[in-house]
């Protein structure tokens, strides 16, 4: 099977939409933090959104087998945002 044009334009088709998503994401918090919601609240209301958006698309078990991956990628620092100080 070769990889035409159009396959060839997916991944990056994703990566822009994820790029969007997570602009979306960010402006929301935006606005909420500067309305003054604790950023606490925040990160367990947007936990809540996105397991139940995934248990909608994916179903229990699968989101269930994708949280469990999750201690090992904090962990190993997979979210975590290094400041440079300047």
């Amino acid at each position: 099977m070769s990889i035409g044009v159009e396959s060839a334009r997916v991944p990056n088709a994703d990566q822009e939409q994820k790029r969007a998503a997570l602009g979306h994401i960010k402006e929301a918090w935006a606005e909420a933090w500067a309305e003054g919601i604790d950023g606490d609240f925040l990160a367990q209301a947007s936990l809540f959104c996105a397991l139940t958006e995934l248990v909608a698309t994916y179903g229990e078990e699968a989101t269930a087998r994708f949280a469990e991956g999750l201690p090992r990628r904090i962990a190993a620092g997979e979210f975590s945002i290094v400041l440079s100080r300047q």
